[in-house]
C-alpha cells in the first residue's frame, strides 16, 4: 500500500501567515496597479490559497497622489453614487476626487477588483493608502515590493 497522500490542504484563520508589504504607486497606471494589489490582498499569489479564507497579505501603497490615469480619463472618467433620495444621483470626476481626496481614487479602483460580500469587506481593510512616502507602520516591517516584477 502506498503510505504517500496527496490530500488537499485547505488554509485557515490559524494556519495562514500574513506578511505586510509597501508598494509605491508613483507613476503606475490605476488599474494595473489596482489589479495586482487586489491579487496580494486576496492571497491568490500564494500556494495555500483558498477562496473562503482571508489567506492574503496587508498591503500599504505610498504616494497615490502620482497615480497616472491614460487618455483623457481625468475629465472623462466619473464616479457616481446616489444618495438615495429622489434626484439624488451625484458624481465626480476622476481630477476632482483626486483634488478632494488622493487616495480614494486608488481605495475605489482597488475595491471594485474584490469580492463584494462579507469576505471582500474584511479583506479591504488590509489596505493601507497614504498620500505621500511616508506611513506609520514601520513596527510591522514591511518589506518593499516592486509591483511591476508581479505577474
Amino acid at each position: 500500500m502506498n503510505t504517500l497522500s496527496y490530500k488537499t490542504v485547505s488554509a485557515n484563520k490559524a494556519t495562514t501567515n500574513k506578511e505586510w508589504v509597501v508598494v509605491d504607486a508613483d507613476g503606475q497606471p490605476l488599474g494595473r496597479l489596482a489589479s495586482k494589489v487586489a491579487k496580494i490582498l486576496r492571497g491568490k499569489h500564494k500556494t495555500n490559497f483558498t477562496p473562503h479564507v482571508d489567506c492574503g497579505d496587508n498591503v500599504i501603497i505610498l504616494n497615490a497622489e502620482k497615480v497616472a490615469l491614460s487618455g483623457n480619463k481625468w475629465a472623462d472618467k466619473e464616479y457616481i453614487w446616489h444618495t438615495g433620495y429622489p434626484g439624488g444621483q451625484k458624481s465626480l470626476t476622476a481630477a476632482e476626487l483626486q483634488k478632494k481626496n488622493s487616495a480614494m481614487v486608488v481605495e475605489k479602483a482597488v475595491k471594485g477588483m474584490l469580492p463584494k460580500n462579507r469576505l471582500g469587506k474584511a479583506i479591504f481593510k488590509n489596505l493601507h493608502v497614504y498620500v505621500g512616502g511616508e506611513h506609520k507602520h514601520e513596527a510591522q516591517q514591511p518589506k518593499e515590493i516592486n509591483i511591476n516584477e508581479i505577474k
